[in-house]
Formats: C-alpha cells, sequence, structure tokens
C-alpha cells in the first residue's frame, strides 16, 4: 500500500513495508473491547530519507530495520515492554515508539539518514501516521 509521505529536499527515500503479531490492552474501562487482551498483525511502513548512501550503496539496510522491529515487538505482549511502562501501547504511543526507535539507530549511521514518518496500520481499517514536526540535519 502506498502512503503520502511529506515533502522534502533529500535526494534519497526509502519506504520500509514490515509486519509483526503482538498482544497488548489498554487498561481503562473507556477503552471498551480494547481493555481486554487481544491480539493484532501489526503493518508498518516507514519512510527513511538521506543525502548520502553508505559504502555498500545503501541509505539504510532494510535487513536492519526489520530485525530492530521484529526483535523489540514480534509475539510479545506490548504492555510488557519498559517503553510502555507510563502510556498504554496504543496505535498512536506504537508509531511514535517505533519512530524513536528507528531514529536512535540512524543516529548511530555514518551516513545520518533520518526518518521522516512511521505509518502503523493495526486493523484492515485503521491507521495512524507519525510525522515529527522537524527532522534532524
Amino acid at each position: 500500500m502506498m502512503y503520502q509521505t511529506p515533502s522534502h529536499d533529500f535526494e534519497y527515500e526509502l519506504n520500509k513495508d514490515l509486519n509483526f503479531s503482538a498482544a497488548h490492552h489498554i487498561p481503562d474501562a473507556r477503552a471498551g473491547k480494547c481493555a481486554k487482551i487481544h491480539g493484532h498483525t501489526y503493518f508498518v511502513n516507514m519512510t527513511i530519507a538521506g543525502d548520502t548512501l553508505d559504502d555498500l550503496g545503501f541509505l539504510v539496510n532494510f535487513s536492519d530495520i526489520k530485525k530492530l522491529i521484529d526483535e523489540a515487538f514480534d509475539h510479545t505482549l506490548l504492555n510488557d515492554h519498559t517503553r510502555f511502562s507510563d502510556i498504554p501501547p496504543t496505535s498512536e504511543t506504537m508509531a511514535k515508539t517505533i519512530y524513536d526507535m528507528v531514529e536512535e539507530y540512524l543516529d548511530r549511521l555514518d551516513n545520518r539518514p533520518v526518518c521522516l514518518q512511521v505509518v502503523l496500520r493495526e486493523t484492515p481499517t485503521s491507521y495512524v501516521v507519525y510525522r515529527p514536526k522537524e527532522y534532524r540535519k
């Protein structure tokens, strides 16, 4: 699926689609059925951009990004993650968390690509787009 991306002046833009399966619950009666533990197959699209390729000709290695997300979340109970100790793992907080994780990874790369947005699809009819207000240069 193609998602709209923000305009930018970077030379390269890549998009990575991936998915993982995880369970969560929103521990509040206002969440309705979502207050009970239930699972999803989450679909993620992230947009990464930059001006410089690494010595292999990559802006970023797709498999490294997939591994980062899979190892953190695949087949887990999201509420058990320390990143969600203060806030429930909603689609919105998940998208921001994935963005933060990807940015932490990208910040260590010599060619310094940036994540422009993360799209997180929780169900076939519901998704969230997270975009920071400013990008690190």
